[in-house]
């Protein structure tokens, strides 16, 4: 037993938690569009999903998204939080939790309902239980702001799979929109520290002035409004109330953007997908509230707007940033990657001109492989890096 321990321990793609889960969501990616293609035709059986959509939604969010975000977390929060390192074992542990949940879904034709959601179930709780002691020990009492995101995912989870077991397809579209919401909020407060922080560093580095300080009625006004939005929004308030919280959120979201200044940092690596990626959130607020007080767009506009242009671009952006910081390499943007940027880019307005004039399966096909496209250009640039040790640090 002490034998696999000390391998599990050594093993450098258990050296840290971006190092498994970029590697695993990465590599699922493309997989979760053919899966996701063959499906719509007819070709790879769900089984008991909810049907392609569903599958698809699900997939995205606690498949997908999940493995970039607890690998953001599980590397950022001992940087920030000063907890210790997730390694080894432990890592190890909330990796097979992922792995179980892929497999179910992969073979829910063959598994039972109850198996498919238990398994599938398992990653967020196994990582509250593993983050909640160190987490209520930090004397910053404001990292506690995660355990109720972290709750919220679960029980998105868990309400999903109840929703699928009962046929209840509107309940399970519910879950998912839940999900999706906790998900914002993460990437408001996560990607609303990490930018303007990163931002400040480069300008302070190139002589252009220095971080904007964070104004924190500002900040808890911000968050509030989007709680608000997303509370009216599950809830399924009139569509007035959740148009004017939808552009309250745009306006004071973008003074909070507006402030860090992004575009005095265009000529420096990694920093415009980050500025991007916010400003295809305030997009995302804006199509929100057209669609809620105008009905010119569909509203399912503002969350592609959101997860292939906000979440994609702060992935890409984050993923390399950590991948080259936390294995001793310069923080320099690779040329595959600024390219991928590109075409994340182009992915999101192609998925969102496919949703506001409706151009068809071809165009959605198109920005569903451009949006993997990027994600395979991460593995051919840091497939290697992940697998291998870090390089000696430069004093």
């Amino acid at each position: 037993m002490a034998n696999w321990r000390q391998a599990l321990a050594g093993a450098p793609v258990l050296a840290s938690g971006f190092r498994p889960f970029y590697l695993l969501g990465a590599l699922y990616a493309p997989l979760l569009v053919l899966g996701g293609a063959g499906a719509f035709v007819g070709v790879v059986d769900l089984g008991a999903s909810g049907g392609p959509l569903l599958w698809h939604g699900h997939e995205m969010l606690f498949g997908f998204a999940s493995a970039i975000i607890v690998g953001t977390l599980l590397t950022a929060l001992p940087s920030w939080a000063g907890i210790r390192e997730l390694q080894g074992v432990p890592l190890a542990a909330l990796v097979l939790a992922w792995l179980l949940g892929r497999i179910g879904f992969w073979c829910a034709p063959w598994l039972p309902t109850g198996v498919v959601a238990l398994a599938d179930w398992l990653l967020w709780p196994a990582l509250l239980v593993m983050l909640a002691q160190p987490l209520w020990r930090v004397s910053d009492r404001r990292y506690r702001v995660l355990f109720p995101i972290v709750v919220a995912l679960a029980a998105a989870n868990g309400a999903y799979h109840a929703a699928v077991a009962s046929g209840d397809a509107a309940l399970a579209t519910r879950a998912l929109r839940g999900a999706a919401w906790a998900i914002v909020v993460l990437f408001s407060l996560k990607g609303g520290v990490l930018t303007p922080i990163f931002t400040g560093n480069a300008l302070r580095e190139l002589g252009r002035g220095g971080q904007a300080r964070f104004v924190m009625p500002l900040e808890y006004a911000a968050l509030a409004l989007l709680v608000a939005l997303a509370a009216a929004d599950l809830a399924a308030a009139p569509a007035p109330l959740i148009g004017a919280l939808a552009v309250a959120c745009a306006l004071v979201h973008g003074v909070r953007v507006a402030r860090w200044c992004g575009w005095r940092v265009v000529d420096q690596p990694l920093l415009p997908a980050m500025h991007l990626g916010f400003a295809w959130l305030l997009a995302a607020f804006v199509l929100k509230a057209v669609a809620e007080l105008a009905g010119w767009v569909p509203e399912a506009a503002w969350l592609h707007a959101f997860t292939v242009g906000a979440l994609g671009l702060m992935m890409l952006a984050l993923m390399t940033r950590v991948s080259l910081r936390h294995t001793g390499r310069a923080l320099a943007a690779p040329p595959l990657m600024r390219a991928a940027a590109a075409v994340m880019f182009i992915a999101a307005g192609l998925r969102l001109a496919a949703t506001v004039h409706g151009l068809g399966p071809r165009v959605v096909a198109l920005a569903a492989g451009l949006w993997a496209l990027a994600f395979v250009a991460y593995l051919a640039r840091f497939g290697l890096v992940l697998v291998t040790p870090s390089l000696p640090r430069e004093r």
